[in-house]
């Protein structure tokens, strides 16, 4: 089995404060974000709602994806958000089924 990266994006809410990330293990490091188990940005602004992915099998890919997210404005990553989540429904729920 191949291994998986993965490029996500949390909010605290609705049009709120977001945060870029990446990861090998998506539902360990939510749930590290989500229980504020790590000190950081996510944890001082509680950022804990998933609310974009993505799946890469390349961890080059993916890091290069994730500082390319990082430099884009925030007009686009919420753009980004509401075309894959329109409803901002919390993803975690549907990652750890």
């Amino acid at each position: 089995m191949q291994n998986q990266y993965y490029v996500y994006i949390l909010a605290s809410k609705r049009n709120g404060t977001l945060y870029t990330g990446f990861s090998s293990n998506l539902v360990k490091r939510n749930y590290e974000h989500r229980n504020g188990i790590i000190e950081g940005f996510t944890t001082r602004y509680t950022v804990k709602m998933l609310v974009y992915y993505e799946i890469y099998f390349d961890p080059t890919e993916a890091i290069i994806r994730e500082k390319r997210l990082k430099t884009w404005n925030r007009k686009w990553k919420l753009e980004l958000i509401e075309k894959q989540n329109p409803d901002w429904e919390d993803l975690y729920y549907k990652i750890i089924k």
